[in-house]
């Protein structure tokens, strides 16, 4: 046996290809492959080969050389043989007359599922638009991966081949394929801790996207470059010197930001390319734990840190399982610089992630694979809870990845969620159960309500009943796609007849705030209300509202509307509900001892030009310069400025003209809402079909507040244009 063997191996070894691609892939795999893995290497290159013979690329070379491509990345991942085999194989069954049955009597199930599970469906099923189909073939690989996660490293690997060849495709299909990378493929990649490969996928897409603005971020950091370089090899030989001196092996490399990384950091924090202080950075590697930390004091000690910009990612790690310890360092001529320490083996992590420590390699499984295999199973629940492969990739594109906080449960065990989450969020992120039968809840041993955001380190407490249930107002406030999509599921599933119900109990309850019920409500009212969410009836209203798909405050405050006003003691109520601070006298220079009331003909708001009218029995009213009523007026005038130290909220009008189409209003309340901006009132006024006028009565701190609200409306589908009213 062991004679047949060195045989196989030496004719092997003697064997060549004239195809140069495969001879790469088969002189990397040998490296650390056995014979008989390479045996099923080639099998699987001379059976694709003869499946895609006579096929060509864009580029005008044999198709083969795609699959070799991935496969030789694989390679360089060093994953096992079936992996690589799959991949030589991964579109057979896509591309050629060989189907997934013929893979699997040649190579086995294990291959066969790989290569079916990176594969799109039949091209024979028809699809209503492209977006479905990417939905259903995106659904499809993530099912499959969650079987074996294979799947996706042959994904990525093969998408980042089709990356780097984009150059033969048109410019629209290039612009696609680049911005589908980056709103999928690259957040899969970074997930997975598969950093090296991710950030090739970031730069050649950003390239791609936005060629010139590229080119400006490269030729700006190669001429910051020169400057840098001097400045980090002191700092890198002073940290060497005191490492050397506490007998600590370790090395030290210059780390580089990417473009894309660079243009990111400067677009969300709106920052110039000057004020990017981390564009270089030094990486520390070392052989153990304990030796990072003693790293990191030395570090400290060496240079003064930056407070607040410590993170301990050994002690807890991100959700992909990467582990450092990060710092920024006030370097000479306190020029702060960011220094990660990490041992060896996170290091390999950092760069290659689960295809870091390959199970099927090693024979175990690693923490990257652990983490992967959580984070699949939320996305197993995920697409349980949702109706189509549509909202499951519009939810997965939410959910790859927001900033993260931790949090601990009652036994001292760490909750990774997403900023801003509520105890909802929390509480479903322990089990759905949990979430659902959810009533009460404590944070460090103190009553809260559900709706309470969350901040890292705190300890959660939830109480549950075997009565509890969701309600569509937890929609208001979560923000992980595991709560939204578990509360409409359970919301969908209630009967129509108990939707209905709890739809006019919650649209009655919201009324009550406005001081009338449903029953009290003029039919017009109702009607308009209707159109506007295209509804046949009140009994599909009241199931829309009790299902989650309809904001009750929204509609109630719609249909509340009487002669084109709410009374005020219904605005001083919503006020008072809202939190919202109503002064009857505002900070205005000079106005000492004087009794001031505010025109609500023209609302001024702090930052306007101002005067004030004397009134009998009112003191003075404040108007705008600009209202009408002044230049009526014949009573005193007097010219009146705001203090420097004017704070609340005050009312003013909005007046937007869109055209009438459904969902118009609800999305300018969000943008409202949004912009911390509080509704009092709205008045809707037809003008001519298609068109529609809206007026807004809000709430703002002041004319900066109102312009770039007056922008964000500019900016939605449907709307002509917004305008303040000026009395």
């Amino acid at each position: 046996m062991a004679e047949t063997s060195n045989l196989k191996e030496t004719n092997l070894n003697q064997q060549s290809s004239s195809n140069p691609a495969l001879n790469n892939l088969l002189k990397k795999s040998k490296v650390y492959l056995n014979t008989n893995q390479i045996i099923l290497i080639r099998e699987a290159y001379t059976f694709s080969n003869a499946s895609h013979k006579g096929q060509l690329r864009k580029s005008g070379e044999p198709y083969i050389n795609h699959p070799l491509s991935v496969a030789s990345i694989l390679a360089d991942m060093k994953m096992d043989a079936v992996c690589i085999a799959a991949a030589i194989l991964h579109d057979v069954v896509e591309d050629t007359e060989a189907g997934k049955e013929d893979i699997e009597k040649k190579f086995g199930v294990e291959i066969s599922r790989i290569v079916d599970g990176v594969s799109k469906i039949d091209k024979n099923i028809k699809f209503l638009s492209r977006d479905e189909a990417q939905a259903e073939n995106f659904s499809k690989m993530m099912l499959a991966m969650s079987d074996d996660l294979r799947v996706i490293l042959v994904k990525l690997a093969d998408r980042l081949h089709n990356m780097r060849t984009l150059d033969c495709l048109s410019k629209e299909k290039k612009l696609r394929i680049a911005k589908e990378t980056l709103e999928i493929y690259v957040p899969i990649a970074l997930r997975l801790g598969m950093n090296k490969l991710r950030l090739e996928l970031e730069e050649i897409s950003f390239r791609t996207i936005n060629p010139l603005r590229y080119k400006i971020i490269v030729k700006a950091v190669e001429n910051h470059k020169g400057n840098k370089t001097k400045f980090l090899s002191g700092i890198k030989e002073k940290i060497s010197d005191r490492l050397d001196d506490l007998s600590i092996d370790a090395d030290i490399y210059t780390r580089q930001k990417n473009p894309y990384s660079i243009y990111k950091k400067m677009k969300k924090k709106k920052l110039s390319f000057n004020a990017v202080f981390d564009i270089y950075g030094l990486r520390v590697v070392a052989g153990k734990i304990d030796e990072c930390y003693r790293i990191f004091g030395a570090s400290h000690n060496l240079f003064k840190p930056v407070p607040g910009k410590f993170k301990d990612y050994i002690a807890i790690p991100k959700s992909n399982g990467y582990q450092a310890l990060h710092t920024v360092l006030f370097g000479p001529n306190a020029i702060p610089i960011e220094v990660q320490i990490r041992t060896k083996e996170m290091d390999q992590f950092a760069e290659s992630g689960i295809a870091s420590h390959w199970q099927y390699k090693t024979g175990g499984h690693s923490s990257a694979q652990a983490y992967a295999r959580d984070w699949l199973q939320n996305i197993i629940e995920m697409k349980q809870n949702t109706s189509n492969s549509i909202d499951l990739l519009e939810n997965m594109k939410i959910d790859l990845f927001p900033d993260e906080i931790y949090i601990f449960t009652p036994k001292g065990e760490i909750k990774e969620l997403p900023y801003r989450s509520s105890v909802i969020d929390y509480a479903y992120s322990v089990h759905s159960d949990v979430g659902n039968k959810c009533t009460a809840a404590k944070i460090n041993d103190i009553d809260v309500p559900l709706s309470t955001t969350l901040s890292s380190g705190q300890t959660v407490e939830i109480i549950t009943t075997p009565l509890g249930k969701p309600t569509p107002s937890w929609l208001e406030f979560v923000v992980t796609v595991k709560a939204r999509t578990n509360i409409k599921s359970y919301l969908r599933n209630l009967q129509s007849k108990q939707a209905s119900d709890l739809g006019l109990r919650i649209l009655d309850k919201a009324l009550n705030d406005y001081g009338t019920s449903f029953t009290e409500t003029p039919y017009a009212n109702i009607r308009r209300l209707l159109d506007e969410y295209n509804l046949k009836n009140v009994e599909a209203l009241f199931i829309e509202i009790g299902l989650g798909n309809i904001v009750p405050h929204l509609a109630a405050q719609n249909i509340a509307i009487k002669k084109s006003f709410v009374k005020q003691k219904y605005r001083d109520l919503v006020s008072k509900v809202l939190g919202v601070s109503r002064k009857d006298n505002i900070a205005i220079k000079g106005s000492e001892g004087l009794v001031l009331k505010y025109a609500k003909c023209c609302r001024p708001i702090p930052g306007d030009n101002i005067v004030g009218l004397t009134s009998s029995g009112n003191g003075f009213v404040v108007h705008r310069s600009v209202c009408n009523n002044i230049k009526k007026s014949k009573s005193k005038k007097l010219f009146i400025e705001w203090s420097d130290e004017v704070s609340g909220e005050y009312q003013t009008q909005i007046r937007v003209y869109s055209e009438k189409q459904r969902g118009v209003l609800a999305n300018v309340a969000g943008v409202i809402s949004r912009l911390s901006c509080n509704i009092e009132n709205v008045k809707f006024d037809e003008v001519q079909n298609p068109y529609a006028s809206f007026v807004f009565t809000i709430e703002v701190k002041n004319r900066k507040n109102l312009a770039d609200l007056i922008k964000e409306l500019k900016k939605l589908k449907n709307i002509n244009k917004v305008m303040r009213t000026v009395g």
